[in-house]
């Protein structure tokens, strides 16, 4: 629930600590698996886990989170499946969940009834990308009902008033795009990120989380020096991938995740 993730950014603001939130899609290679990595990258150092729900048509997805999608989608991976599997997590690990979902899947479950069984099953937010907040009103009264965390996205060209707009409406905390494109874009330079971050700096006081671009311990270290929390997908996605293309076990799989957010926690304290 949002209290979860508050708290993760108000601890982390006490202690002068970064927040660190990899990414995996869920289902990728398989559900199973997935119920073993959450636990596996808490212990690493991971503050919060965003879980991506795999869709047919993921328009703000680079190759490797497509490619995660669709492996995901071959075993026939579902919105209530996850839930499901969260509910499963939930028994042993208290890291807060965040679901990354594209409108669609949200929509047909219903918006109200997917905030109520998202936070019976455990999940403490949501990020849809492809919902402004213009249109998102019934998914935010639905999640204020039921507790649930709805975080919303700004961008290099969001202008002060969409920021303003963001920021009044997001809950657990505010997700800054560093770059225009798709997922697995490389960041150049982090000081790119650092002008514009300033500019939403001063719009709100709700924590900041930077995504899109982090590939790197190092670059993970410099984007957190700039905001809150440092969100890192398609590099982790593409370990994975990696050992899944190498023909490694699930344990391997595991292992290797481990030790990339492991590594990214050494560069975030760094």
């Amino acid at each position: 629930m949002t209290r979860r993730i508050d708290h993760v950014f108000q601890e982390a603001r006490r202690t002068g600590r970064k927040v660190l939130i990899p990414y995996i899609m869920a289902g990728d290679p398989d559900m199973a698996t997935t119920c073993r990595l959450v636990p596996a990258l808490e212990a690493a150092g991971a503050d919060i886990v965003e879980l991506g729900v795999p869709f047919s048509d993921p328009i703000a997805d680079g190759p490797v989170i497509l490619r995660a999608g669709m492996r995901a989608l071959a075993h026939d991976t579902s919105l209530a499946e996850i839930l499901r599997a969260v509910r499963q997590i939930r028994r042993g690990c208290s890291v807060p969940v965040v679901l990354m979902s594209y409108y669609n899947p949200v929509l047909q479950y219903g918006e109200a009834a997917f905030a109520r069984d998202a936070v019976k099953a455990g999940v403490d937010g949501v990020i849809v990308p492809d919902l402004p907040p213009e249109e998102g009103a019934g998914l935010i009264a639905g999640a204020r009902a039921h507790g649930l965390a709805t975080v919303f996205l700004l961008a290099p060209t969001s202008d002060p008033a969409r920021i303003a707009k963001v920021s009044r409406v997001s809950t657990g905390f505010v997700y800054y795009v560093s770059l225009t494109g798709i997922t697995g874009a490389r960041l150049t330079d982090p000081r790119e990120v650092s002008e514009r971050l300033a500019h939403v700096r001063r719009a709100t006081d709700k924590p900041v989380a930077v995504g899109f671009g982090i590939a790197t311990p190092e670059q993970a270290g410099a984007v957190a020096r700039l905001a809150d929390g440092v969100i890192v997908g398609s590099a982790l996605v593409r370990v994975m991938e990696q050992e899944l293309e190498a023909g490694a076990d699930a344990d391997k799989v595991v292992r290797s995740a481990r030790d990339f957010v492991a590594a990214l926690r050494k560069g975030v304290d760094g």
